[in-house]
């Protein structure tokens, strides 16, 4: 059943008021604080669902059916599988402005290498499932041996992908998962959405499931909508995640780099970062930061609700205004996950006026809160065996600022391990970090103790309004 949404059309007027919303919603910075703007629109605080960005499927010009224009639907041999891919593509290339492109309700196996670009004001209508091959030797590839994307979309704007109920794309990730599979593969495996260098973008009533990497990554992008969308990638039915589950390597939810994005009433269920915020820097096209972004009213369980991993360019890597609030996270591994990685100076980069608010979460089953650098398995990364290995390194990168970072008003419940890790340089350390009511109950005592935090290089920090546990580092505290 579609989730009930009002439906109105796209205009232009429409995206200006999308960039204007999330660009005031997102983050005020006021005092030295980070405080949540409520903006009225139409009556209705900005709490409310204030992005009404729909195509109209009557207004179209024209409705492409593809099951009518030759795709073949429920075979999933080789053959139609790159029969359908070929024709969508031609199909997509054909899309004329006002166009629908309509996925009846039926399966439409396909392989990668899916592409389009330069298109404009069109819908993608997905009534049915868009389901991928799992044959990891077909699969197409560019001549040095890196894969295609399942569905890639380039300077393109004013597009919706849509459905009457609840479309499926499926990427049947499973065979390109699994800790042996990474030794032989890596990360050469196929995003199921990338969107690279795009505007106004509307992604609704859509499930995203079992991609092989990331499920989607809108990049340098400008003016999106995600709403009432699903991420499922699974290695099990359990409703946790154990280190079996947590070899579906790169499994991330959400993926944005840009400016004015809006992701709300969503539930994810993966593997690796739930949403991600990625990077702009100086060099890239519609913004020289990831900045004013709104994410709100999501339920998710992966390794966080998460901004990075972020480093510091000749460019300058630029991410501000991001705000992430009115969110729950069930059984999740990681919860409010910020991260930096190590880059060679004299790059440099900022992650500044962030702010987390009303999050509870529940049970993590290792960090509830992590703010520092980046845990990976590459050199100079925070070791993912830090700290459990005593002599594992967790180095953290020297060029990138932090400032104006506030959680407001958490709640986390039950953590197995101890709170969290709140990571700056010595030489650099994080400034402006204030934790406003910010309460752990029952906390774990591995592996920090009764300090239950790591917590150095910090600066001008504070802890206010019952927070509890209170950092150690922590400058100034008022209950």
């Amino acid at each position: 059943m579609k989730r009930s949404a009002p439906m109105t059309p796209i205009t232009s007027r429409g995206m200006a008021m999308v960039t204007a919303v999330v660009s005031l919603v997102a983050v005020a910075v006021i005092a030295g604080s980070v405080t949540a703007a409520a903006v009225p629109v139409n009556g209705k605080h900005a709490g409310a669902t204030v992005m009404h960005m729909h195509h109209s499927i009557e207004a179209a010009a024209h409705v492409v059916d593809f099951a009518k224009v030759g795709g073949v639907a429920n075979d999933k041999s080789l053959s139609v599988a790159q029969a359908n891919s070929k024709l969508m593509n031609t199909t997509l290339a054909s899309l004329a402005p006002g166009d629908t492109l309509l996925i009846p309700n039926t399966t439409f196996w396909l392989m990668g290498g899916i592409y389009a670009t330069g298109i404009r004001d069109v819908v993608i209508q997905i009534d049915g499932t868009l389901a991928y091959l799992d044959d990891m030797k077909a699969w197409p590839r560019h001549p040095d041996g890196r894969v295609f994307e399942c569905m890639h979309l380039e300077n393109v704007d004013n597009i919706t992908i849509t459905s009457s109920g609840m479309g499926t794309i499926d990427g049947h990730g499973s065979a390109w998962w699994g800790a042996v599979e990474y030794l032989l593969i890596g990360e050469n495996r196929p995003k199921m959405l990338y969107i690279h260098n795009a505007s106004q973008l509307l992604f609704e009533h859509i499930l995203f499931k079992n991609s092989p990497y990331y499920h989607v990554m809108a990049e340098d992008v400008e003016d999106v909508v995600i709403r009432y969308c699903d991420v499922d990638a699974r290695r099990t039915d359990r409703p946790y995640h154990d280190l079996f589950d947590l070899t579906a390597f790169n499994t991330d939810g959400f993926d944005v780099a840009g400016k004015n994005v809006h992701i709300h009433d969503c539930n994810i269920w993966n593997d690796d970062d739930c949403i991600a915020v990625k990077q702009q820097t100086g060099d890239s096209i519609r913004s020289p930061c990831s900045e004013n972004m709104l994410f709100e009213r999501i339920n998710a369980s992966g390794v966080g609700l998460t901004i990075g991993s972020i480093g510091a360019s000749l460019a300058h890597t630029c991410v501000r205004n991001i705000t992430f609030r009115d969110s729950v996270m069930h059984n999740t591994f990681k919860g409010i996950y910020m991260k930096s990685r190590p880059e060679d100076d004299p790059a440099t980069g900022s992650i500044s006026d962030v702010l987390y608010e009303n999050i509870t979460i529940y049970n993590p089953t290792q960090w509830a809160i992590w703010i520092g650098p980046q845990q990976a398995g590459y050199k100079h990364a925070c070791s993912l065996l830090w700290p459990e290995d005593p002599i594992a390194k967790c180095p953290v990168p020297s060029n990138m600022h932090w400032h104006n970072i506030v959680l407001r008003d958490i709640v986390v419940y039950d953590p197995l391990w101890s709170p969290g890790v709140i990571l700056g340089n010595s030489t650099k350390p994080m400034e402006a970090i204030a934790f406003d009511n910010v309460k752990v109950v029952n906390p774990g005592v591995y592996p920090w103790g009764d300090k239950y935090y790591k917590c150095k290089g910090v600066a001008n920090s504070t802890a206010t309004h019952g927070t509890n546990p209170i950092p150690p580092c922590f400058d100034h505290h008022t209950n």
